[in-house]
């Protein structure tokens, strides 16, 4: 690898090792998966080469690199250990622009469409940069390119009702999803899970990171999803967490709300080894709907959407 040999990586290369971990935990791949940089390229859009220096880039931080005698390169932190491991890393140059735009649009910057030109302008990036930037931005479904000319804005969590829409969505699906013939208790699964809420509720939410914090909360209910045996559901519920980590950004925490919620996350996991699906749904649909109360009024009580966002882009975890 010429990019690992050199240490030379440059914003492509770390905003797609931002992505490459975003991959990891969406398929809550584990320690051990087999790397390809085809399989790769293709789940992230890129050519074979940037991915190459992705994969450098996380080789030296220890994320990836060779199993011996085995060729290529593995996974050597799993889905459920990234939180800190991206906290490491830091942002890249590429998703602090990401995140302004982000904030631009939540405060009502942009309307409903956004010119290239006026965005480089605004943000002072080169064009290539920018359809990158807007590339993840419809990848992760709030953006679209317009078959004319420009970009379109997609529905977003962007305030009070779209966050209690979202949630009564969630509301609806995931509780159902448990209850479906297809849905399989994996044991594994569900104990890697339990590992990382457990480490949460017995004292790790007292100095986890937010984006470990806010990650946790993610995969709890992406795993369950998974589960259901039903892949539309799972895309769905990975779809609203990317939605929603957009209103995640803000300045304080409450990590006893953490900690309530990484309890309720085990006792739903209690019931689902149990064997009582029906209870865990109904658990999981009352955990919901107080998540989306406390949101919800969260939200009204801000000032303005804009005020939702730090300057720093610190991840803060909520439902």
């Amino acid at each position: 690898m010429d990019a690992c040999m050199k240490n030379e990586f440059n914003s492509l290369h770390v905003t797609l090792a931002h992505r490459l971990l975003d991959y990891v935990r969406a398929g809550h791949l584990q320690a051990g998966h087999h790397l390809t940089e085809q399989s790769l390229a293709q789940a992230l859009g890129a050519s074979r080469s940037p991915v190459r220096g992705a994969l450098a880039y996380l080789a030296e931080k220890g994320v990836v690199g060779p199993q011996p005698p085995r060729r290529g390169l593995f996974l050597l932190k799993g889905a459920d250990e990234l939180g800190v491991v991206e906290q490491e890393l830091g942002a890249s140059q590429d998703d602090e622009a990401y995140l302004q735009l982000a904030r631009d649009k939540l405060s009502g910057l942009w309307g409903d469409t956004l010119s290239e030109n006026d965005a480089m302008r605004r943000y002072g990036l080169t064009r290539e940069r920018l359809r990158r930037i807007l590339a993840r931005a419809a990848n992760e479904g709030w953006m679209e390119q317009r078959a004319s000319k420009g970009w379109s804005f997609l529905p977003m969590i962007d305030g009070p009702q779209a966050c209690e829409e979202s949630y009564a969505l969630r509301q609806l699906l995931e509780p159902a999803a448990m209850l479906l013939p297809g849905f399989a208790i994996d044991t594994a699964v569900l104990r890697r899970v339990r590992r990382q809420q457990q480490a949460l509720a017995e004292g790790g939410w007292r100095h986890a990171g937010h984006a470990e914090m806010y990650q946790a909360n993610a995969t709890f209910h992406e795993a369950l999803a998974s589960l259901s045996g039903n892949r539309f559901i799972a895309q769905t519920v990975t779809r609203q967490n990317q939605l929603r980590r957009l209103l995640e950004y803000q300045e304080t925490i409450d990590r006893q709300r953490i900690r309530r919620q990484c309890l309720e996350h085990l006792a739903i996991l209690d019931l689902l080894e149990q064997g009582e699906r029906a209870r865990a749904a109904e658990l999981l649909a009352r955990h919901l709907g107080n998540a989306s109360h406390e949101k919800v009024q969260q939200l009204q009580r801000a000032a303005h959407p804009s005020s939702l966002f730090n300057t720093t882009a610190q991840a803060k975890h909520q439902e």
